[in-house]
């Protein structure tokens, strides 16, 4: 029997613009150290930024809607010019977030490391 993977849910946003900030500057440079540095990451970064900023504000904190969300609205995004797609992008978000929230990413366990939170992450 299989055991059910519990929703990962972000606190409230208390500075969504902080949030946003933070999501661009750690997503820009995952995508800059992953391959190549290249003017599109930035846009990249901004765009799944205000998607993420926008679904907090409208209440959303589950991780997984919030990917969910990413995915949808990138997909209209031309990812020509770059060697990454929506779902990498998401992915990417995800794993940030759980980065930040001390979550190790291939089990769901707490890491043994504090976890930078989103909201107290240096800008």
């Amino acid at each position: 029997m299989t055991t059910p993977v519990d929703p990962l849910i972000l606190p409230p946003a208390v500075d969504a613009m902080q949030e946003q900030q933070w999501l661009q500057i750690a997503l820009k440079t995952w995508l800059d150290e992953e391959f190549l540095p290249e003017p599109v990451n930035q846009v990249i970064a901004e765009r799944a930024a205000q998607v993420f900023m926008r679904q907090r504000l409208e209440g959303e904190n589950d991780v997984g809607c919030l990917v969910l969300a990413i995915v949808a609205e990138m997909e209209a995004f031309d990812f020509s010019r770059s060697f990454y797609s929506e779902f990498a992008v998401a992915n990417a978000v995800s794993d940030l977030l759980l980065d930040s929230m001390g979550i190790e990413r291939c089990c769901g366990r707490q890491t043994t490391h504090s976890p930078q939170k989103i909201h107290d992450a240096d800008i």
